[in-house]
């Protein structure tokens, strides 16, 4: 029974391991310093202007349709608004932070 016991903690222990060993992998293998060329931009440009008027509509039906109020669907238009022009600036390639978890556990 003991060998058997032992034998299922091995494996639990060499799974949980191996978990985050691939995790690790794959924030390696992202690129960190990419650039887009002008005309990747642009598309990407038109893309996010589209993304972001489809968003915009869909929050007003919300606000329409009494989900949200119209101070909370400002705020979450302006904030829309604000990480477009984050994306504009940073030539329309997202930033993953990887300390995000880190800052949101302190918050709590």
């Amino acid at each position: 029974m003991s060998k058997r016991w032992f034998s299922v903690m091995t494996v639990i222990l060499m799974t949980v391991g191996l978990m985050g060993l691939t995790s690790m992998e794959a924030k390696a293998d992202m690129p960190t310093d990419v650039k887009l060329t002008s005309e990747q931009q642009e598309e990407m440009k038109t893309l996010q202007q589209e993304a972001l008027k489809q968003k915009k509509e869909i929050i007003n039906k919300y606000v329409e349709y009494g989900v949200f109020s119209k101070e909370k669907g400002q705020k979450i238009i302006t904030h829309l608004e604000q990480r477009y022009i984050k994306m504009e600036q940073n030539g329309f390639v997202p930033i993953f932070h990887d300390d995000y978890k880190r800052h949101r556990s302190k918050e709590s």
